[in-house]
C-alpha cells in the first residue's frame, strides 16, 4: 500500500490518475469541483499493490479528517511509502507542516512531491525546490531525500515517480 496525502486542491487524484493512465484496469475519478475528495478511496494496481487517495486537509477538509487519517497512518502496517503532495507555486504551507510533523511522529517513510509544476516558472520552480530540499536535509529524518517534481497536465516528472512507487512496492503490474 502507498498513499497519496496533501492540502485540499494540491492534486492528488489527478496525479494518481496520470500516474496510472497506462493502466486502464485502474479507475481513478477526479472531480470538476477541486477538494472534492471526502473519504479515502482505494485503488488496486494489479495483485498485490493498492493506492490511497486520502481527502485533502486545510480548506475544505471532512470534519473527520484527523481522526481517520491519523488512525489510518498510524494503524497500517503494510503501508509502504506515503507520498506528500505539494504545491510547487506556494511551497510549504502551515498545514503541510502538520502533515510533515505526523508522518515524523509516527516514523513513516515518506516522500515529497511538488505537483502543478507547469503553473510556475522555471525560476520561481527552482527557488521552491531549493527551499523545500534545504528543509528536507535540515528538519526531517524520516523524507526520502529527493524531491519528485511532477506536472499532471504535462506528464513532466510522471515516469519518474511511476519508477520510483515500482521500487518501492516491487511492481506496478
Amino acid at each position: 500500500i502507498v498513499c497519496f496525502i496533501g492540502r485540499s486542491n494540491v492534486g492528488k487524484s489527478s496525479l494518481i490518475k496520470a500516474l496510472f493512465s497506462l493502466a486502464p484496469e485502474v479507475e481513478v475519478r477526479v472531480s470538476k469541483k477541486p477538494g472534492h475528495t471526502k473519504k479515502m478511496n482505494f485503488f488496486k494496481v494489479g495483485k498485490h499493490f493498492t493506492v490511497v487517495d486520502m481527502p485533502g486537509y486545510g480548506y475544505r477538509a471532512p470534519e473527520d479528517f484527523v481522526d481517520m487519517v491519523e488512525t489510518y497512518l498510524k494503524e497500517r502496517r503494510n503501508l509502504k511509502r506515503t507520498f506528500l503532495l505539494v504545491d510547487s507555486v506556494v511551497g510549504i504551507q502551515k498545514t503541510d507542516n502538520i502533515a510533515i510533523e505526523m508522518c515524523e511522529e509516527f516514523a513513516l517513510p515518506y516522500v515529497i512531491v511538488l505537483t502543478k509544476i507547469d503553473k510556475s516558472s522555471k525560476g520561481h520552480l527552482l527557488k521552491q525546490v531549493l527551499q523545500i530540499q534545504k528543509f528536507v536535509n535540515t528538519k526531517t529524518q524520516g523524507c526520502f531525500p529527493q524531491l519528485f517534481p511532477v506536472s499532471s497536465v504535462t506528464f513532466s516528472g510522471i515516469h519518474l515517480l511511476r519508477s520510483f512507487i515500482a521500487s518501492v512496492t516491487g511492481n506496478l503490474d
